[in-house]
């Protein structure tokens, strides 16, 4: 019925895919540093230590920080989120159209208001965990995980397809270091919003192909 009404499921087997397990721990991700930093308004020994090695790292080099960053505010999600929607679309791929147009916002969502607000921590007096620029960043990167790790492909594109991916988890990481070094989030606020943007983007993928 999935696949008659929404084309090639997005997981291979809803039942056994990984995507739970690996939905389960970014779960565990979220609860245990969310428990941990909870009501924090400072930073703790593990990040003053990585948040320190960032900053001086850009020291001499601050402009470049705001462009680490940019790949996780709102026009870029929104273009990227749209290209990848329209290729879906294309593709006659419903269900990966639905995932591209619905993971970064259920993604913001969650991160601005329910986590940061259950959680309480703050950067400068603006509530921080899990940062939402390195969640929305790695929505994207998980989508594109799920619609191109797809056996129907041909095999001889599966090393252009696993480059991409890999690439697009670069680019959540320079985003990472970018509000790091600006001053907008702790390190395990990063870890926390990459937990939340590939937890969330399996938990839709699930609901789609069960749908």
């Amino acid at each position: 019925a999935v696949m008659r009404q929404h084309g090639r499921p997005l997981l291979r087997d809803a039942r056994h895919t990984r995507a739970w397990p690996v939905m389960g721990g970014c779960v565990t991700v979220i609860v245990a540093l969310g428990l941990l930093v909870r009501g924090q308004s400072r930073p703790d020994g593990f990040d003053s230590v990585i948040d320190t090695a960032v900053v001086a790292s850009f020291s001499g080099h601050q402009r470049i920080l705001p462009w680490l960053a940019l790949p996780g505010s709102t026009v870029p999600l929104i273009a990227v989120s749209a290209v990848i929607a329209v290729g879906c679309l294309l593709a006659g791929r419903r269900n990966g159209f639905v995932l591209a147009v619905t993971a970064v916002p259920v993604t913001a969502f969650l991160d601005d208001r329910i986590l940061k607000h259950l959680v309480g921590r703050t950067h400068l007096g603006m509530l921080s965990f899990p940062s939402g620029h390195a969640a929305s960043a790695m929505t994207l990167a998980t989508v594109l995980g799920v619609l191109l790790h797809d056996p129907a492909r041909p095999p001889a594109t599966r090393a252009a397809r696993a480059a991409v991916v890999v690439a697009a988890c670069a680019v959540t990481a320079l985003v990472a270091v970018g509000v790091i070094g600006l001053r907008w989030h702790y390190f395990t606020d990063t870890v926390g919003g990459a937990a939340l943007g590939t937890g969330t983007v399996c938990g839709l993928a699930l609901l789609l192909d069960c749908s």
